[in-house]
């Protein structure tokens, strides 16, 4: 089988993952009474499914509580059915993409702040996906940085260069 076989294989699994979580997400949205059109992509080696409409703050929660634990019982849906771990993504309201923006943000600010000052600094606790942002942003700026703390506490330290 040759290299683009594969990446075939990979892709329509891929696909598959975002048409039972779409599926399982459909049934909660119904059970919740909720209105929303579920969009799915992939991208990268990760399935993605969005949730767009209005109203459906509550299933974002603070914080994206809510999400990220709507996020694991979808993956808890897809490896039912599959039998494999998921990496899917769940996205509900654009709140990740807009959640991606101010990461970004935040780690290029505190890289700038970290250049000038010399000194580390440590910021907030973030979910997994919060703290990977960070650290691209902080690592296309030039800097270091380390996770440091336990879940759910864990946090981003930004180191000088």
């Amino acid at each position: 089988m040759s290299q683009t076989d594969t990446t075939e294989v990979d892709v329509q699994a891929l696909e598959q993952e975002g048409e039972i979580a779409a599926d399982y997400i459909e049934g909660l949205l119904d059970i919740g009474d909720y209105d929303g059109d579920i969009d799915m992509d992939v991208e990268g080696e990760r399935a993605i499914v969005a949730v767009v409409g209005g109203s459906l703050d509550e299933l974002v929660g603070k914080r994206g509580e809510v999400l990220e634990a709507l996020q694991e019982l979808t993956r808890l849906a897809v490896h039912r059915q599959t039998g494999n771990r998921t990496r899917l993504m769940l996205d509900i309201g654009g709140y990740r993409e807009r959640r991606r923006a101010e990461l970004t943000k935040l780690g290029t600010d505190v890289a700038d702040e970290v250049k000038q000052g010399g000194e580390p600094k440590p910021l907030a606790p973030m979910t997994p996906f919060e703290r990977k942002i960070v650290h691209d942003a902080v690592a296309a700026a030039g800097l270091r940085s380390e996770s440091e703390g336990e879940e759910p506490e864990r946090y981003v330290v930004v180191y000088p260069s």
